[in-house]
């Protein structure tokens, strides 16, 4: 058990770092092997106790993603719960550190946008035994990522001074870390789940880092908009639900980058838009002028590509990473040796080409392209190429395989470097020529025109079968036909190709070691090699964007969108068949009800609001016409009406489950999506509990749409002031002596449908009921029709709910031209004068 920290609490000496970070000892109690989710009930008796199983807080904001991040977690269990994360990507060697409060929501938020491939926890949390409950939070975890093993780590490795001192040894040396710092200084759960992810680094994965290698960075759990992974999923933020491997996703439609590092911030960025009051609207505007100037200067947008495209399929931060880290394994292999070679040849031609990137920005008018401008010009990587170049040959891009990859590498350092490693190569070289002698010696002897093709382990004879008449020749061995090629050796070249091989190693081990030197002296600026990265992810993401970039957005506190299109089957279908639609929704109209028959377009319209707003506020521009969007903390729906069978639940239980964490999470300035809500269940309870769901949701003040088949609802909530009816356009086709149909407009109308079109019974005379039957039914229903509008016409609160819809929206629209208006001054009087006209009107009508 965690309690809060104590001043008096003495520090785990064990869970410190040396002097030398990383430096390899035995812990026995770090051997405790992993625990992987239960998979019954029957091991894990506690669940119906602890918590009900539709009440889960499902709220972080992404689809599924491979992991590559350890995640350490760590909760106290006082008064005031805390979590504490630190999460290090295995590939790139980031760190983010966080701290979130007790409902988790944050915390499982986090993780799904930094998918784990392990979760470390401390042994306390979890009963080896399984005769207690784990703790709420891994519980959690099971039920979020099945499948990803949790493993317990010993307490004693949980230590605030340990990780402090790690974060200090480790973080780069760049500007932001004395802010990272500064910011962790008294987080104390965050700091002790740093410290046992470092030692697991150090134990576990056999890797430490040189001093100053990391970027490490404090994330604040606020600033970012709230995205629950049904959403995620439902929208097609990342993935398409129908296939995996479609591209037809808004990160599918948005990624043109050229590097690693971008698509993975643009993934992270589709996934939580930047939402922090203070600073959204600025660092969203910063992002759409760099667009809009990519998307005005032709010349600008085409430099920028033919900077970002040798850089093409790239990844700085893994490179960096791996160049920063080693293992605590000592090794003379060969292999790690070539990998080496291989990464400090990257790194020449990543330093290489990044001049010409910063030549392409100079010039530029935005101050973001600016700012990236001036990151790409630090005179530390111009130190940094000056020593690769000093030390490297300057030849081009190794071949990705084949002999030529194998030369790059021997040749890649200079040579009188080293006496030795001139003797190797020159061995090396004359291997190689044995066996191309050898080859042509065993072509003219056999009259057969043979080939050299290098693998890995070494050379073999190659022969198109149509060359070959008959059988080989004698002493040719291991002879296999592929792709219509004889592959085979002999004794002779299997010698040459092992004396080969010794050469070839012995020259990439003594490469390393000159390497080794040079990475030393390139780690001490690795900060400037860290703020490249970011600077060309940014930019690269951004010219991403300007590759697809329609109409720039505004941001108001009115969502208001005219002839806006569904960026993802904007794709898809061919160009004027997409049917575009307006939106418009402010606090005066904060509750919409959207209705329509079945594939009318309900679905699709909810959808294409989401998506723009999400492409809005990544700062990205919009398919639209017109555009204007509102910063929303939240992006929260209800768009699936299909069973859970993964987590037993049924269509009412999975609706129920969502809608309440819709009504937990909410806020007015939240976004919320909602489909189809009550159709699990009968008709009477789906109305009456969606009526109740949209009171709660009309109070919040959020911005809702709220598609539903309930006619009852247009009536029984119009009464609210914020309340508007929408519907989707359908036109009759039938004509008399015709069989019925219609015709879906996909157009989106103001009001409630009118009900006098009567599709149901005009589809009973498909049926061949009698004809006085369908007479009857029709005079019926239009006799009640008529009868509700009288009702309303007449009754008196429908009159005062009329006004109260008039002021609300007068006092809106007053607010909007108050704080957003542009107009001169005395156009502005006339349009707050027509203001006054229209609701003279409105009260003179309304009685």
């Amino acid at each position: 058990m965690l309690n809060r920290p104590s001043s008096s609490r003495q520090p785990f000496r064990d869970a410190r770092p040396s002097s030398r970070p990383f430096t390899s000892r035995p812990e026995t109690n770090q051997s405790r092997p992993g625990t992987s989710r239960p998979t019954t009930n029957q091991t894990r008796p506690w669940t119906a106790q602890t918590r009900p199983g539709t009440a889960r807080p499902t709220t972080a904001a992404s689809a599924r993603h491979e992991g590559s991040y350890v995640i350490a977690l760590l909760e106290g269990r006082g008064v005031a719960r805390e979590v504490g994360i630190a999460a290090m990507d295995k590939e790139t060697g980031r760190v983010m550190l966080l701290a979130d409060c007790q409902t988790y929501v944050k915390t499982l938020h986090q993780m799904h946008l930094h998918p784990p491939v392990l979760v470390l926890v401390p042994d306390t949390f979890i009963s080896p035994s399984g005769a207690s409950p784990p703790s709420m939070l891994v519980e959690y975890i099971y039920e979020e990522f099945p499948g990803i093993p949790v493993e317990p780590i010993g307490r004693k490795y949980w230590n605030e001074s340990g990780g402090l001192e790690f974060i200090s040894q480790l973080c780069v040396e760049d500007d932001e870390r004395a802010g990272t710092l500064l910011a962790v200084a008294n987080k104390y759960y965050a700091l002790s789940a740093a410290c046992a992810l470092f030692k697991h680094a150090e134990t576990k994965l056999n890797t430490r880092f040189a001093s100053g290698s990391l970027r490490i960075r404090y994330i604040p759990v606020e600033g970012t908009m709230m995205i629950d992974p049904d959403t995620a999923r439902n929208l097609e933020l990342v993935g398409n639900m129908s296939y995996k491997k479609s591209s037809h996703s808004l990160f599918g439609t948005l990624n043109h980058t050229y590097t690693a590092m971008a698509a993975r911030l643009l993934r992270v960025n589709i996934l939580s838009p930047i939402t922090g009051a203070a600073l959204a609207q600025t660092s969203i505007d910063a992002r759409l002028d760099v667009v809009e100037e990519l998307v005005q200067s032709e010349e600008r947008f085409t430099d920028i590509r033919a900077g970002l495209k040798p850089l093409n399929k790239m990844d700085f931060d893994k490179l960096i990473a791996s160049l920063a880290s080693s293992s605590t394994k000592e090794t003379s292999a060969a292999k790690p040796a070539a990998a080496r070679v291989s990464q400090m040849l990257d790194l020449r031609n990543l330093v290489r080409n990044l001049p010409a990137l910063q030549k392409a920005l100079e010039g530029s008018q935005s101050q973001l392209l600016k700012i990236i401008c001036d990151m790409l010009s630090d005179e530390r990587l111009a130190k940094i190429e000056h020593l690769v170049c000093e030390n490297l040959n300057e030849d081009g891009a190794p071949a990705k395989g084949g002999i030529a990859a194998v030369n790059a590498r021997v040749y890649a350092v200079k040579a009188n470097c080293n006496r030795l490693l001139d003797v190797a190569r020159e061995t090396y070289k004359e291997n190689v020529g044995d066996i191309f002698a050898l080859n042509r010696t065993l072509s003219e002897a056999h009259g057969l025109p043979l080939s050299l093709t290098y693998h890995e382990t070494g050379f073999v004879f190659t022969l198109r079968k149509t060359e070959l008449e008959g059988e080989l020749p004698r002493g040719f061995i291991n002879a296999a036909l592929k792709k219509g090629k004889w592959a085979f050796s002999s004794m002779d070249l299997k010698k040459m190709n092992a004396r080969m091989k010794d050469a070839l190693d012995e020259s990439l081990i003594l490469s390393e070691k000159i390497i080794q030197d040079l990475v030393a002296e390139i780690v001490v600026d690795v900060g400037a090699l860290y703020k490249a990265s970011e600077a060309v992810a940014l930019l690269d993401m951004l010219w991403s964007f300007a590759h697809t970039s329609i109409i720039r957005p505004e941001f108001t506190g009115t969502l208001a969108i005219k002839s806006g299109r569904h960026p993802i089957l904007e794709t898809i279908k061919s160009a004027g068949t997409l049917v575009p639609n307006d939106v418009y929704c402010d606090d005066s109209s904060s509750f919409q009800i959207v209705q329509g028959p079945n594939m009318s377009g309900k679905s699709t319209y909810l959808r294409q609001v989401g998506l723009l707003t999400v492409l809005a506020m990544c700062g990205c521009f919009v398919p639209a016409e017109y555009a204007s969007f509102r910063i929303h903390d939240a992006l929260l729906t209800r768009l699936s009406n299909d069973d859970d069978m993964e987590k037993s639940l049924s269509t009412f239980a999975s609706e129920m489950a969502s809608s309440a964490m819709i009504l937990g999470l909410a806020s007015p300035r939240s976004l919320i999506l909602i489909d189809e809500l009550g159709r699990g269940t009968s008709p009477r309870e789906g109305v009456g509990i969606s009526h109740a769901i949209a009171e709660g949701l009309i109070e919040l003040k959020s911005f809702v749409f709220f598609a539903t088949h309930f006619n009852e609802l247009s009536t029984t909530l119009s009464r609210q002031p914020s309340v508007v009816n929408l519907h989707l356009s359908v036109q009759r086709t039938s004509k008399p002596g015709a069989n019925f149909g219609v015709t879906f407009q996909y157009k989106i109308v103001d009001g409630a449908p009118n009900d006098s079109n009567h599709y149901g019974l005009e589809l009973a005379r498909l049926a061949d009921l009698p004809k006085d039957v369908l007479t009857e039914g029709r005079r019926v229903a239009k006799n009640l029709a008529a009868l509700h509008a009288r009702h309303e016409e007449d009754s008196e609160s429908s009159k005062i709910a009329m006004r109260r819809k008039a002021l609300l929206r007068l006092r809106t629209q007053l607010t909007q031209a108050l704080d957003h208006s542009a107009l001169p001054d005395e156009e502005l009087l006339a349009y707050v004068g027509r203001f006054q006209v229209d609701i003279a009107k409105a009260f003179l009508h309304r009685g």
